[in-house]
């Protein structure tokens, strides 16, 4: 999880870009850095470590630039060091290159340009992208960032500056986020919206294959041709405050206590005045395709795919249709099945998950309706699909989901119901006390977490224990994956997650003393 920011306009920049960065600390990290235009060079500073150390690294001193990138890196290619932090840069140090994603071609791109001359001083795949841009500039950056990214193969959001031209940050995206922001004379740019949100609501989401070009008075997209794109502007709904800690200590804590006003917002306009039935007209669905539908495949990563499971059991049981659950990242893999009368969905709380992308664009493919559950409007997966239901959960800024995932299950059931009754297959009165379930939640959930000091204790008692298995029949069987899919990324404690008919099957020889289930 690697973050990219860029700014250009009358503050100072370097200010600017750290503070952004620090918006973007909760993706993870193991250095950070960030490049200007300086004079006929372009200047770099980059710290293995936090940004304290960064900003430690500065003295105080204030620098001048109007425009620089800055990046926050988690290694995949080359170990955490001062010498693979991004950004990074070519042999004249008149460019500077910050990189998100993958290229999976890098290597032999590198031999092509060592063989060219040009000499590699980190161990990191990016740093084939500032040698790239500096072989094809020929005194027009965009140009040459264009001919850059026709090299590339696997997934990147670039961000380039150079000496040449201080006055513009050019970016790119393929596969990876990114977003530009729109103030009054001057612009932004990052992979995630809490990065801008301070300075600007309006913003560019930049879909695959489009350049944007910053500068301080404005901004032009352009696509893989050079050719200028017409974008709608998206306005932000989130507050400032909303991607703000709150006076929590963390933000997971934050939004664990979001969870009620979620379940209500996510809720919100989408059930009839009389509680009798859904109302979800994003999902484009006709009475007719609704009737034909013959079976749902669900497809999402982590904990999203753990919500699926959820819907599979709900809407199994309240439409009598079959229903398939894969993780995303196997989808394509293993050539999918999709007949006619297949509706696919999709999971996924940023909307910009590289391997549900990948999925919904193989159904797709196979000519599937695709709708997709998602938390960001504009996403790469609600722009893509054919019906969306967004979960009203606002911004989620922790890695470890919480809010997201339960407004995601009340999406299942919302669906479910919708689906149910298009096709008549539930009773009115039972839809009626389903739907009055889901309007008691946000109540029940707030109970909960009005009874912290009691689980906290109960938390205690847990904590020295190095195996926890969690167990459940049906829905509690995918909840209890979840349940142990959170334990391990929180505490780093041993968990385990069985259908309960199944711990008796070899797994009861690991149950000893002091192993909780």
């Amino acid at each position: 999880m690697c973050g990219i920011v860029g700014y250009i306009g009358p503050q100072e920049a370097v200010s600017v870009l750290i503070e952004g960065l620090e918006k973007l600390e909760y993706r993870g990290y193991d250095s950070a850095g960030v490049a200007f235009a300086e004079g006929s060079s372009v200047k770099f500073l980059k710290k293995m470590g936090k940004l304290t150390v960064l900003r430690e690294s500065l003295n105080g001193q204030n620098y001048r630039a109007a425009a620089g990138i800055g990046h926050t890196r988690w290694a995949t290619h080359g170990r955490p060091s001062d010498l693979n932090a991004h950004p990074h840069s070519d042999c004249t140090g008149r460019f500077a290159v910050v990189h998100n994603g993958i290229i999976e071609n890098y290597f032999s791109l590198k031999e092509w340009l060592q063989l060219q001359g040009h000499v590699f001083r980190s161990e990191t795949d990016t740093e084939v992208l500032p040698h790239l841009v500096e072989h094809f500039y020929d005194g027009d950056l965009e140009a040459a960032v264009l001919e850059a990214v026709a090299k590339l193969e696997g997934s990147f959001a670039i961000a380039v500056v150079t000496s040449h031209e201080p006055d513009k940050v050019v970016a790119f995206r393929q596969d990876s986020p990114l977003v530009v922001g729109l103030g009054r004379g001057e612009s932004f740019l990052a992979s995630d919206i809490p990065a801008i949100l301070k300075h600007t609501r309006r913003t560019y989401v930049l879909n695959d294959g489009e350049m944007a070009v910053l500068e301080a008075g404005r901004v032009r997209v352009l696509d893989r041709r050079g050719s200028e794109i017409i974008k709608d502007v998206t306005e932000v709904k989130w507050k400032a405050e909303q991607a703000e800690r709150g006076g929590y200590d963390h933000f997971m804590l934050k939004e664990i206590y979001e969870q009620p006003r979620a379940l209500r917002d996510t809720l919100s306009g989408r059930i009839t005045p009389d509680g009798s039935g859904v109302v979800l007209d994003e999902v484009n669905l006709s009475p007719e395709e609704i009737k034909g539908l013959k079976k749902i495949h669900i497809t999402a990563c982590g904990t999203a795919y753990h919500a699926g499971l959820v819907g599979k059991y709900i809407i199994e049981k309240l439409l009598r249709l079959p229903v398939e659950v894969d993780i995303a990242s196997e989808f394509r893999y293993r050539q999918p099945i999709i007949e006619p009368g297949a509706l696919v969905m999709v999971i996924s709380q940023s909307g910009e998950t590289a391997d549900t992308l990948a999925a919904l664009r193989e159904a797709r493919r196979q000519g599937a309706r695709v709708v997709a559950v998602t938390n960001v409007v504009g996403s790469s997966v609600a722009r893509e699909a054919d019906g969306i239901i967004y979960t009203w959960a606002g911004p989620e800024i922790a890695v470890a989901s919480t809010k997201a995932y339960t407004t995601q299950l009340v999406s299942m059931y919302l669906l479910a119901l919708y689906l149910a009754e298009g096709r008549g297959t539930v009773d009115p009165d039972e839809i009626k006390e389903i739907i009055l379930g889901l309007q008691k939640l946000a109540g029940k959930a707030q109970s909960i977490l009005s009874n912290a000091a009691e689980v906290k204790v109960f938390a205690g008692e847990l904590a020295s224990c190095r195996d926890i298995f969690f167990i459940g029949r049906g829905l509690d069987y995918a909840v209890a994956m979840e349940g142990s899919l959170k334990l391990k990324e929180i505490s780093y404690l041993h968990a385990e997650a069985y259908a309960a008919g199944e711990l008796k099957h070899g797994t009861l020889a690991l149950i000893e003393d002091n192993v909780p289930v």
